[in-house]
């Protein structure tokens, strides 16, 4: 038996319906309550381009929203389906449904004046209603809160307790003889499925006419116990939206002066400003330096313009220059960013590093405030000298060098978290560990490249993983290189899954099990719990060296800016090295880049070096095999979230054998290059560490 469990992409707009009345939708109010200037955008989107602008069916299969609501109904199989796009329709078809003394009802509308909601699961027996928000989150009930120590809404949860907020202030004015209850229906993190291939039953699809996202569903589903143990959870919120309502879910002095507003006051605003299709007036803040609307000049198509900086121009007056100087949304770390807009402070000209950055020693002579100062510091000296392009290496660098044996490993993983689990005995969001990328040099220079994939769908990959891995590191004892703490994250989670699989005996537990945990305690660190009753860091013989750390602590060039990503500092270093120039602008030969690949390119246009992620090949033929909507990033996979995406859509979306492969020689071309510039960066050290 297949069915359909439908639900409208693009945050519940109905593309059919762009001429109708504008209703304040529950997408349309959290884009307002997080600036109400930015619904104007939103609904002016042909004038104002978003970077949010992403294929809506890829980002669906990232968060998993969709599938998390197609099992959410499963669990109500009485349920009725409204699928209809037209509103009027939709409101007709509630409305009948809702003449039952007891029913079920997936995307009820709802419509009080010009709000409009559809309510994911809608369950009413007689007078009383319990609204269910369906959430693609986690929460584990015994451990977790959503609010902090202080009692107010933790800031993790608070956009999702604003939708239901609103949500139930429509339902209790439209239908007021009713006693509205909420909640949120959660991926329950303490529960582990009972039964193998539960995300298979999900299938993500997208409608080539209309647009429209759907899950189509393929097996038994029915009855729900057919799905094994209940890995989502309805949690009671009323109280929470009761705090909101009343003001009282943040602490007074963390609110700007949008967020002083009573809640129902702030709706009502909404509401008007969506009615008249008016733009609200202008509050600049710290919530505009993540704006969407935040975009480069170039690539603008004719008539379109940046709503950041109309935002800015209105309320400063600022002209194109001013745009470009360098501002303190671009300081790297820098937590005093409300403190100094409230005082007038927006760039970085502005400024008096010596006052913000450093303090009196007890000398009298000044220091830094800390590390991370310090580096701050840094970054705006430079930004403040653009004749003083050179980059600043510390000698602390070189003493790490000395400390490295040969030989080296540069290593990178590919990894998923997902609320479905793929096996039985895994818990909603567990790690997933799908590839990894390995390059090695030998003291004589000699570099050869290790990999590994998950290819089949609908597995638990993670022991297998190890396995690959112990097998490329652990014949000697050479220096293992990551970037940032994700790979030693993923390698102590993995250890816990053992753990756990040895000693609740989930039948899962490999043979080598206990060689596979002591690799990862060899080559990670962790927090253990020693007599005293105190943490302490806990250093594995072979622990990895954290390349991310190196950059922060030794090395910075101004074409960094304020990022330490590795795709910030590639092309940085690439700049500066001879070395790189001479060996990169060969081609570069592997078992994914058979054909050889340069990848010290110049732009034709400026003399230097392209960024090499920007050279990536194209993800998929143009031989028409693959439809465009499996185009990731216009064809490209760059980023590490995109190769989540990736898999992802190699598990929950229908492809033939040539698709999938596509698919994982994209990943592993990506992941090649991830671990290559770390060879690159590497390389550039040992040769300013040599040329000294």
């Amino acid at each position: 038996m297949a069915i359909q469990v439908e639900k409208l992409t693009n945050m519940n707009e109905n593309p059919m319906q762009k001429n109708k009345k504008k209703y304040l939708t529950k997408s349309r109010f959290q884009i307002a309550a997080e600036c109400p200037t930015k619904l104007y955008y939103y609904n002016h989107s042909d004038q104002y381009p978003s970077s949010k602008e992403d294929n809506a069916f890829l980002q669906a299969l990232a968060e998993g929203g969709f599938q998390v609501g197609a099992l959410a109904k499963c669990y109500y199989p009485d349920g009725f389906d409204i699928t209809t796009l037209d509103y009027e329709e939709s409101l007709k078809q509630t409305a009948e449904l809702m003449k039952r003394e007891e029913v079920v009802i997936f995307e009820a509308a709802i419509r009080y004046e010009n709000m409009f909601i559809r309510v994911d699961i809608l369950e009413k027996n007689g007078r009383d209603i319990n609204l269910i928000e369906v959430k693609a989150k986690s929460i584990d009930p015994l451990n977790d809160s959503f609010t902090n120590n202080k009692g107010y809404i933790s800031s993790g949860w608070r956009s999702y307790l604003y939708d239901v907020a609103f949500q139930t202030h429509v339902m209790e004015h439209a239908l007021p003889d009713y006693n509205i209850k909420p909640y949120l229906m959660l991926a329950d993190k303490s529960q582990a499925t009972s039964v193998d291939g539960l995300n298979q039953h999900f299938f993500l699809k997208e409608d080539e006419t209309s647009g429209r996202t759907f899950v189509e569903i393929h097996g038994e589903v029915t009855p729900p116990e057919v799905l094994g143990n209940r890995i989502l959870k309805a949690i009671p919120v009323g109280l929470l939206v009761e705090q909101i309502r009343r003001g009282e879910d943040m602490a007074e002095d963390h609110k700007n002066d949008e967020q002083r507003k009573p809640f129902a006051q702030r709706i009502a605003q909404y509401a008007a400003y969506q009615a008249k299709d008016e733009k609200p007036p202008v509050g600049i803040g710290k919530k505009c330096k993540d704006c969407e609307y935040r975009l480069p000049p170039d690539g603008l198509r004719k008539g379109q313009k940046i709503g950041y900086r109309e935002c800015w121009r209105e309320q400063l007056g600022w002209d194109d220059e001013d745009f470009n100087k360098p501002h303190i949304f671009d300081i790297w770390n820098f937590r005093k960013t409300e403190d100094y807009l409230q005082q007038g402070i927006y760039l970085m000209e502005d400024m008096n590093p010596e006052e913000t950055f450093m303090q009196p020693a007890k000398d009298g002579q000044l220091q830094f405030k800390s590390e991370i100062a310090r580096r701050q510091h840094l970054q705006v000296r430079k930004a403040l000298q653009p004749a003083d392009q050179s980059e600043e290496v510390d000698s602390g660098l070189f003493a790490e060098l000395a400390g490295w044996k040969y030989p080296l490993h540069f290593i990178d993983f590919e990894t998923s978290m997902m609320a479905i689990p793929f096996t039985k005995d895994r818990r909603p969001y567990e790690q997933i560990a799908f590839q990894f990328s390995c390059h090695t040099i030998d003291e004589d220079g000699e570099c050869r490249h290790d990999e590994w994939i998950a290819r089949e769908p609908g597995t638990f990959p993670n022991f297998d993983f190890v396995r690959a891995l112990k097998k490329v590191l652990d014949p000697d004892e050479g220096t293992i290189l990551r970037y940032a703490a994700h790979e030693n994250t993923v390698l102590r989670q993995i250890h816990d899954q053992l753990i756990a699989a040895r000693d609740e005996d989930r039948g899962q537990l490999p043979g080598d099990h206990a060689e596979l945990i002591r690799f990862i305690d060899s080559i990670t660190e962790s927090d253990i719990t020693g007599e005293d009753g105190k943490e302490h860091r806990v250093y594995g013989s072979c622990n990895m060296v954290d390349m991310c750390r190196l950059v922060k602590e030794y090395y910075y060039h101004p074409l960094m800016g304020g990022s330490n990503s590795i795709k910030a500092v590639l092309p940085a270093i690439m700049q500066s090295s001879d070395l790189l120039k001479k060996k990169y602008t060969k081609p570069y030969y592997s078992k994914n880049y058979e054909e050889g690949m340069v990848w010290w390119q110049a732009d034709p246009q400026t003399g230097q070096p392209v960024n090499p992620y920007k050279l990536l090949p194209p993800l998929f033929d143009e031989d028409g095999l693959i439809r465009d909507e499996l185009v990731l990033e216009s064809g490209y996979i760059r980023e590490g979230g995109a190769a989540m995406v990736a898999y992802a859509k190699m598990q929950f979306t229908e492809m033939n054998d040539k698709e999938r492969e596509a698919i994982i020689n994209g990943l592993l071309e990506y992941c090649e290059l991830d671990t290559l510039a770390m060879v690159m960066i590497g390389e550039y050290w040992i040769e300013i560490d040599k040329g000294r």
